[in-house]
């Protein structure tokens, strides 16, 4: 029996679509003129269903989990580093706690799979963990179905905890040792697209340490051959904590709230749940692609348009937190910025 419930997503309905967009047009601005931030501000206003939008109390999840396949030659980090970092995100000092400050984030850090015990940390940290660390996929399943099961579950679960009540807007990073090579192994399931076009250098690898990460993770995909079921390719070749996310994604998606997704990683958990129910993809935004080279090729492969391009290939949500203030900007330009009727200028180019 499955310990994973697929909760139910709503479509946004196109209900205010036309006035929003009439709203927006008639802005003191040419038509189109302000991109991008236009489209997410009519995403954001369907999301929510009113002509006033508003981000509340928002709050990036990073998720931690080790990975088997760290036994194997595919990174240049030991996996020690996974619970190490985990520590430097509790104490403020990483990346992802500088850029979170700066726009008032709350930095939440969950411990979905972690090989490490914590003697001092149990008020700080979200732990949920299934076990401590998946398999080597390369010899064997990375974890059971059940296991699989239960991952998707706790991030439905965690999202739907009271405390998240007031927030309406979520950001998701990640943090694993191994986990581009487990990302590459899902989105090549999922997507068709061959293995040697999606695995990129990770943690920093050079050509010679990249050909032989390529080599190992065709040989765990040779293991099991083409797979199509999401939760099957999560079990195979998976993490915990991409499990986790996936699992959060539709759970804050089931709230009609909306998320923002990171990087190369969070893109996999992303097409988990979006290959798992398809109605997530409206309360999506894709915050960058990354220097993963995989990355772009996959974000082509479903016509997605992330906001920015700044070869990041940090993980941890940075990419998520430093598109941010454009979001931001998108639902404050909606609420705050004059019509040509307020202005009293001539607006006979703008209609909607």
């Amino acid at each position: 029996m499955s310990l994973f419930s697929l909760p139910k997503i709503s479509p946004v309905t196109p209900v205010l679509r036309d006035q929003i967009r009439v709203k927006i047009n008639t802005k003191t601005k040419p038509l189109g003129s302000l991109g991008a931030l236009e489209s997410v501000a009519q995403q954001i206003a369907e999301i929510q269903n009113t002509m006033t939008p508003k981000l509340q109390n928002p709050k990036l999840i990073l998720f931690a989990g080790d990975h088997g396949i760290t036994e194997e030659p595919v990174s240049l980090y030991p996996k020690d580093v996974t619970w190490q970092m985990v520590f430097n995100f509790l104490r403020g000092g990483a990346c992802a706690n500088v850029f979170a400050k700066h726009s008032d984030i709350d930095v939440e850090v969950v411990d979905a799979g972690v090989d490490h015990d914590w003697d001092d940390v149990t008020n700080q940290l979200i732990q949920i963990k299934i076990r401590n660390g998946t398999s080597n996929f390369l010899k064997t399943s990375a974890m059971t179905k059940e296991e699989a099961s239960q991952s998707l579950q706790n991030g439905i679960n965690l999202i739907s905890d009271k405390k998240y009540n007031d927030t309406n807007v979520f950001l998701f990073g990640e943090m694993g040792i191994g986990n581009t090579s487990s990302a590459s192994l899902i989105l090549s399931h999922l997507t068709g697209i061959p293995l040697s076009k999606l695995v990129g250098k990770g943690t920093g690898l050079n050509p010679e340490g990249k050909n032989i990460k390529l080599q190992i993770l065709e040989k765990a995909y040779q293991r099991t051959g083409k797979l199509s079921d999401p939760l099957e390719i999560l079990s195979e070749f998976g993490g915990f904590e991409i499990g986790m996310m996936a699992g959060a994604m539709l759970g804050a998606a089931s709230k009609q709230n909306l998320f923002i997704v990171d990087g190369f990683i969070t893109t996999a958990a992303y097409l988990l749940a979006y290959h798992l129910s398809p109605t997530v993809k409206d309360y999506a935004i894709f915050s960058h692609v990354s220097d993963e080279e995989g990355h772009i090729i996959v974000l082509n492969h479903y016509q997605i348009r992330p906001l920015l391009t700044l070869n990041l290939r940090l993980g941890e949500g940075s990419g998520a937190l430093a598109a941010y203030p454009l979001i931001e900007l998108s639902v404050k330009f909606l609420n705050e910025m004059a019509s040509f009727a307020d202005a009293g200028v001539s607006d006979s180019d703008t209609k909607a």
